[in-house]
């Protein structure tokens, strides 16, 4: 185009000098008739010529120039009236000509007589040169929308292009993710972290993703000891390990490791004898009831997990004095895909990081802290056949319509002995990181997230789910990156070490770069764990991305029962998106695939972590077409993050949010509701003054467009609290579970408090809120201000 605009009025000038050169032409050859003299002949070709500079110079003429000039730098995004206003004000050639040719009927006025055939001559010479002229141009203008309506392979960044994300996700097959995640568990017995992070490294590598690199830490891991954890009746002096089986070396030695992996990361070791106490879920309510009938200093307590964060329970049981506490999920509440009844698991009781330095990255020199244990309970998890045992219920009945739950009766006494043995090592954890350079914002991060096998024996199959799934999306859009296309922003994807532990890799990268990604990163995108169970979809997103979500289900799902129904939420989920939510702010999206009695019954029963996965992932998804749809809905969601000029971010259903929290609370707290109703209408007036125009391309100017994605991916900052009960997050804009619709940090502490509004850990809670919400409120207005103030600086 540039080429074509800019030969525009180079032709128009030519055409000009050929006019001028013909007219002055045929006065010269008249010289040689009788009718004018060398004089004459002179004086009137002196005239002309001046007359024709003077018509150069014209005013119509150096507009013409300019405005082709100025338009030569315009993008395909300017419309096709814009291209043709720009052509019309500039005189046509056409014109020029017939105006030249006027000009010299004039002339020969002064030469009083020309001969004729040189007449004919000159008006047939500017008849070509008019037609040829306009021929041109028209050909131009054709070839230039022609060209405008072509589809061109790389298409332009920046721009809101469904069928672009189409075309890149559609390389994206089921049949491929199968054989990626089959080589991945290859790998099974490789008892080194970094063996595995070297495989992901090369193999990114290959696939032509940037800047891919190793990140690696010294951290305080916590292990099994040389025995596994016993459990021993006092009356009888039968010895137990976790899984039911009695303390007998062939008995060990025929679970072989997976007996060792049933055991809680950073728990206290030692011995410790006392009663045990059935606490059901440990809420707070259990907790009252219990102490109310029974002494439990130094007891143990048997512990169901499930309904509230594994953290919060066991310092609920510190409080109360326990000394102890045997874990295990009862039977009723697991999914029907799972056989859990004699299954170890392993729970971590880290909140996340390295635990030896805590809130700072794990470099060489820094100050370590002395904790090989985080709480002062000795914890062990066991297997419901053991709670069976300890219940003196050898023979459950089971009725198939109904589970009943396993429980230990009041009045009777259960006093076993507990041993616990665990060994804290420092161990180097590896992060795997690798960059695609945005092409306008490369200082804007999209982050990815999955984790690969943390090594140490440990044989689990959802970090192979989720490596194949985060690399058959890489493979696919670097595809489109070899023919030319870039994102806008930056995409960071990472795959994370140290998990099991408490997110160790993801907390510690965080931590490391804290600064820069608190003001630069946009989202982030959890492939953690995506196959759980085949019965339902379940997305998770933060308020600000619930719409960019469902727009996506709708789209991507219409084929798919397992699609249907699948309701957004935001609520606690797994895995390294932690650090992201509650430390940065960072909007998130989740998609997992989830059983149907998993949805339904308590949550938090993912905190146990199973060595040896009781339910196959390719007994879940045999085709692999689950990992399919949840590659591709995630794919769809970070490219669209990463490309749109305007962030895809819903500010007003923040400020929903916010009021739904607050609807049903206990105890209603006016002032609240009324701050809420003041920040949902500085929304409101945010989303229609500020991001409706900035989405329509004629009023998308990039200093304004900056400014907006700089509010919006700053908006969930606003809700993070300093403290929280241990397990919660501090973004008090997610819930505890799908049940729940209030802040976590109101409901928790008004359970906490004797039902009186004057409690003051109850009012801490209030105004954790009310500062969060008010000062959500204070970003809208002074988003509003700046552009205000903006504008009326341009006018």
């Amino acid at each position: 185009m540039g080429e074509n605009e800019a030969g525009l009025p180079n032709m128009s000038l030519q055409g000009k000098k050929m006019a001028y050169q013909k007219v002055k032409a045929d006065l010269r050859s008249s010289g040689h008739s009788q009718y004018l003299d060398n004089d004459e002949l002179q004086a009137t070709a002196l005239d002309l010529e001046w007359d024709m500079e003077k018509e150069l110079e014209e005013p119509g003429f150096d507009q013409f120039q300019p405005d082709s000039a100025e338009h030569q730098n315009l993008g395909h995004s300017e419309t096709l009236d814009l291209h043709l206003d720009s052509i019309q004000p500039a005189t046509s050639p056409k014109g020029r000509f017939q105006r030249l040719q006027e000009e010299s009927d004039c002339v020969t006025h002064y030469t009083r007589s020309a001969p004729k055939n040189n007449h004919c001559s000159f008006c047939y010479m500017l008849k070509i040169l008019c037609i040829a002229t306009t021929l041109f141009i028209f050909g131009i203008i054709i070839g230039y929308y022609a060209h405008m309506n072509c589809p061109s392979d790389a298409s332009p960044s920046g721009t809101n292009n469904p069928q672009l994300y189409q075309d890149i996700l559609k390389t994206i097959k089921a049949e491929d993710i199968k054989k990626s995640f089959r080589n991945w568990l290859q790998l099974y017995d490789s008892k080194d972290d970094m063996e595995i992070a070297k495989k992901i490294k090369s193999h990114w590598i290959a696939l032509g993703l940037e800047d891919t690199q190793f990140i690696n830490y010294s951290v305080l891991l916590d292990f099994p000891g040389s025995s596994p954890g016993t459990i021993t009746l006092s009356s009888t002096g039968q010895c137990f390990y976790p899984d039911g089986q009695p303390c007998r070396e062939e008995a060990r030695g025929g679970h072989s490791q997976d007996l060792f992996f049933s055991y809680a990361a950073y728990s206290a070791k030692g011995t410790l004898q006392g009663d045990v106490i059935d606490v059901s879920y440990g809420t707070m309510d259990d907790l009252k009831r219990i102490t109310k009938l029974r002494n439990t200093t130094n007891q143990i307590a048997l512990l169901k997990l499930g309904k509230l964060p594994l953290l919060y329970k066991i310092s609920l049981l510190e409080k109360a004095g326990f000394g102890g506490a045997l874990l295990y999920i009862d039977p009723c509440d697991a999914p029907e895909s799972s056989v859990l009844s004699s299954e170890p698991f392993m729970v971590t009781l880290n909140p996340g990081g390295d635990p030896s330095t805590p809130g700072y990255p794990s470099h060489d020199g820094s100050f370590r802290k002395s904790r090989p244990n985080l709480t002062s309970l000795l914890v062990q998890p066991i297997s419901p056949s053991l709670v069976k045992m300890l219940i003196s219920l050898p023979k459950l009945k089971m009725d198939k319509d109904a589970c009943s739950p396993l429980e230990l009766p009041h009045n009777e006494k259960r006093t076993v002995s507990l041993q616990v043995q665990t060994v804290t090592q420092f161990k180097t954890v590896s992060n795997v990181v690798g960059y695609l350079r945005g092409l306008t914002s490369p200082d804007r991060y999209i982050i990815v997230g999955s984790n690969h096998h943390a090594g140490y024996s440990y044989k689990g199959q959802e970090w192979a789910s989720s490596t194949a799934v985060i690399t058959a999306f890489i493979e696919a859009m670097m595809l489109r990156v070899k023919k030319g296309w870039r994102p806008e922003r930056t995409i960071v994807f990472c795959s994370w070490g140290g998990t099991p532990w408490g997110k160790i890799g993801s907390y510690e990268w965080g931590e490391d770069f804290v600064k820069i990604l608190q003001k630069n990163a946009v989202a982030y995108l959890s492939l953690h764990n995506p196959i759980r169970g085949n019965s339902s979809l379940y997305p998770v997103a933060s308020p600000s991305l619930q719409q960019l979500v469902i727009e996506k289900i709708k789209f991507n799902c219409m084929q798919r029962a397992q699609c249907l129904g699948a309701n957004v939420s935001s609520v606690q989920i797994q895995g390294d998106a932690d650090y992201f939510i509650n430390y940065l702010g960072v909007p998130t999206v989740q998609f997992a695939y989830e059983d149907i009695k998993t949805l339904e019954g308590p949550s938090f029963l993912s905190e146990a972590i199973f060595p040896t996965h009781a339910t196959k992932i390719e007994e879940v998804d045999p085709s692999f077409s689950l990992h399919e749809a949840i590659t591709k809905l995630s794919g769809e969601v970070i490219l669209q993050i990463a490309s749109e000029p305007v962030l895809p971010f819903n500010a007003l259903d923040i400020a929903l949010g916010v009021q739904n929290s607050l609807k049903d609370n206990e105890p209603s707290v006016p002032h609240l509701l009324a701050l809420a109703s003041k920040l949902r209408e500085s929304a409101e007036l945010f989303q229609s003054d500020e991001m409706r125009p900035a989405n329509d391309p004629k009023e998308r100017a990039p200093s304004r467009v900056r400014m907006l994605n700089d509010i919006l991916q700053d908006l969930e900052k606003n809700f993070l609290v300093q403290w929280v009960p241990p397990g919660f997050y501090r973004n008090i804009l997610y819930h505890l579970d799908e049940k729940t619709n209030q802040f976590s940090i109101l409901k928790e502490a008004w359970e906490h408090c004797n039902p009186q509004t004057s409690n003051e850990t109850f009012q801490e809670a209030l105004s954790n809120v009310l500062n969060s919400i008010n000062s959500a409120h204070i970003s809208f207005k002074a988003g509003l201000d700046v552009f205000e103030s903006v504008l009326l600086g341009k006018n």
